[in-house]
């Protein structure tokens, strides 16, 4: 079937504002990527604007990875990305599968309560008060708790465990196992692409946690990384803020510019590394559960 002169026009249409939104959408984060490896001296001289530079350098880097206030914003993203995701996988895998089974009474109740809490959102002072009354302000544990679980997410998992035969169970109860060894044993290795999948979600989260943080860590060195980033960003002038981001931009003999591309590189960089390995999991988890035969 031969195409029309206006199909082919329309269709080169199509291509060329394709292009042009890939080059506006890929362009910054390649100047970014550039700036951050861009020699210092090379910097200055080009007034900044570098598309290619002729001299890589790793320095901004070295520079970033050696300052105590980024290395401990660093450690203290990586534990929220790892325990917090951790726990917050168990609580809503768990959570889910009991409200899956039938049997369980006052499922209802608690499947109303879940779907308040949707529809609802308490706003700001509620969790700050619980927090601050459990001494949790300054604790690393405050980025966690709060944010544990979600009903959203737990109403998804739940329909994904929906479609879980019940004939295992019963299989697993035939041979002695009680719900605990039934959940471990038999439902998570079968959920292995949905927890994939809310896994990247929550580590996603946690990585990106900022507006916790400023609510309740007023120590500047139990900082996530985002919100160090953010003061790196703005250049703040608190005296909190301003201290960190002389502590990061003073005596380095490096542009404060190439600092910041390469704070954000590092920023960005795990959640980049971490998504490939999930992939294939995440196009099969998102997707359980949705239709049920």
């Amino acid at each position: 079937m031969r195409e029309s002169l206006g199909d082919r026009f329309f269709n080169w249409i199509n291509i060329t504002i394709l292009a042009l939104v890939c080059v506006v959408t890929i362009f910054p984060l390649y100047y970014v990527f550039v700036i951050s490896f861009t020699d210092p001296i090379e910097y200055a001289q080009k007034q900044g604007f570098v598309v290619f530079p002729e001299h890589w350098t790793i320095r901004s880097y070295e520079y970033l990875l050696s300052t105590p206030s980024f290395k401990n914003a660093t450690w203290v993203s990586l534990f929220l990305s790892t325990v917090g995701t951790g726990l917050s996988l168990i609580v809503t895998a768990a959570l889910a599968y009991g409200l899956s089974r039938k049997r369980l009474q006052g499922r209802k109740a608690f499947l109303v309560l879940i779907l308040f809490t949707i529809l609802f959102n308490p706003g700001i002072i509620p969790p700050y008060l619980l927090v601050r009354d459990l001494g949790l302000i300054n604790s690393v544990w405050s980025l966690i708790f709060p944010i544990l679980t979600s009903g959203w997410y737990v109403l998804l998992m739940k329909s994904f465990f929906d479609s879980i035969p019940v004939e295992l169970e019963e299989a697993g109860m035939i041979d002695g196992c009680n719900d605990a060894a039934i959940f471990c044993r038999i439902i998570l290795p079968l959920s292995l692409p949905a927890l994939a999948a809310f896994g990247l979600f929550y580590a996603v989260s946690y990585w990106n946690t900022f507006f916790n943080a400023v609510l309740y860590i007023n120590d500047y060195t139990k900082w996530p990384l985002q919100l160090v980033l953010r003061n790196m960003l703005i250049e703040s002038s608190t005296a909190v803020g301003g201290a960190v981001a002389a502590e990061m931009m003073s005596e380095a003999q490096i542009p404060a510019q190439t600092l910041k591309m390469a704070a954000v590189v590092i920023a960005t960089f795990p959640i980049l590394l971490v998504y490939p390995f999930l992939q294939k999991h995440f196009n099969k988890g998102v997707m359980l559960g949705s239709v049920k035969g």
